[in-house]
């Protein structure tokens, strides 16, 4: 009898079209949270609670806007990126949604859409995790048509008066700096919202099925009166947000298959030692079919998510692109996710295993940055050139 697979990646032996540099950082990330995450994560889940101690040093490893130039920021490949992103979601996606938000959102807002002197202000502190940033798009009434958003933004002489509210804000309880997207008399712009400014609160959303050890939140904006110098100078129009948000999607893509390999590697592992019918599940011909079919979706999911990164990395990446790997990818998480709790029994139910934690967690995944509905959507209007929005 062969040994076991420890990695189902290595299936295809993925790991061989990575270079050097891209193995070390993935290696680097997951031994760091093999330390000082995993241990702890069920019991962070458990009590809704999100590890700000791992802030400074997710900054000192360079994670944090990890794949942008200069101000701090490591400056690593697309890929690179990704792999991490793979790290932090294998043990949860609360934290690779922490370091997404940071980096992708509001890190990358900053650094594409900034002035220099909101890049030398905001950016290396971000970078080293002195400080916390959120991105204020999604609204109460306003999910998948962030172009009917309510939040108005009123020019008073020299300066602006900001009035409305976001939701389901990742890190926005956290946040020492918001970036908030706002409808004006010339469209939509964005604007750096610091925390204490006055008439600006947070309000962490509590009893969540789901991302649990992550800091969810509302925020809100009563006459803040914000200089000039907040406006995000280059930020015009709804492209701008939505280049941020395909920034995130592009390490969702990544993420989530490290959320479906530490499921499949936990249900292996289960099945190799549970005894039934006097040998292991993992014997059984109706439990290899469901490995089998799992391991070549997560197979198949990787290697979409490569072909991106290295698509991302020459620079040729479309945004429709984007959406295939972040449609099919969380799609095929969350099934792997859901059919490893199966072969747990019971026992799937319990903290003790990752699958259904994983599971709940990504239900959020698959809806946020685009529902699976938008991303179908958007792949529709690539192949066919009509837009099905309405």
């Amino acid at each position: 009898m062969s040994a076991p697979m420890k990695d189902p990646l290595d299936l295809l032996d993925l790991s061989s079209q990575l270079d050097e540099q891209e193995r070390d950082i993935q290696h680097t990330v997951r031994d760091f949270l093999a330390d000082r995450a995993r241990p702890q994560i069920g019991e962070w889940f458990e009590d809704a609670h999100f590890p700000r101690e791992l802030i400074p040093e997710l900054g000192k490893m360079g994670l944090l806007g990890m794949h942008l130039q200069g101000y701090g920021c490591a400056g690593v490949n697309a890929t690179s990126y990704g792999l991490a992103c793979l790290e932090l979601e294998a043990v949860d996606s609360g934290l690779r949604s922490f370091v997404s938000v940071q980096g992708s959102l509001s890190m990358f807002s900053i650094w594409r859409y900034g002035s220099e002197e909101q890049k030398q202000e905001w950016l290396p502190r971000l970078a080293a995790g002195e400080a916390v940033g959120c991105f204020g798009l999604t609204e109460p009434d306003v999910g998948s048509d962030p172009g009917r958003m309510r939040t108005r933004a009123v020019r008073d002489g020299d300066d602006w008066i900001l009035n409305g509210s976001k939701m389901w804000i990742t890190n926005g309880g956290l946040a020492d700096v918001a970036t908030v997207w706002a409808g004006t008399e010339d469209g939509i712009r964005g604007f750096l919202v610091p925390r204490g400014t006055p008439g600006f609160s947070t309000s962490d959303i509590k009893h969540k099925m789901s991302l649990r050890a992550s800091v969810t939140s509302e925020l809100s904006f009563d006459d803040v009166r914000l200089p000039a110098s907040a406006r995000l100078p280059e930020a015009r129009g709804l492209g701008a947000p939505l280049s941020c948000l395909n920034e995130a999607r592009f390490g969702i893509l990544f993420g989530v298959v490290g959320a479906a390999r530490d499921c499949l590697q936990a249900a292996l592992s289960y099945a190799d030692s549970r005894i039934q019918f006097g040998k292991p599940i993992s014997a059984f011909q109706l439990t290899q079919k469901k490995f089998a079919d799992m391991a070549v979706s997560l197979s198949t999911s990787m290697l979409l998510a490569l072909h991106l990164g290295r698509l991302k990395d020459a620079g040729t990446i479309r945004s429709e692109q984007v959406s295939v790997g972040k449609l099919n990818n969380v799609r095929e998480a969350l099934g792997i996710a859901r059919e490893c709790r199966t072969i747990l029994g019971g026992n799937g139910i319990s903290l003790e295993y990752a699958p259904l934690r994983h599971a709940n967690n990504l239900e959020s995944v698959l809806t946020y940055e685009g529902t699976s509905e938008i991303h179908t959507l958007v792949v529709g209007q690539a192949l066919t050139g009509q837009a099905a929005y309405r």
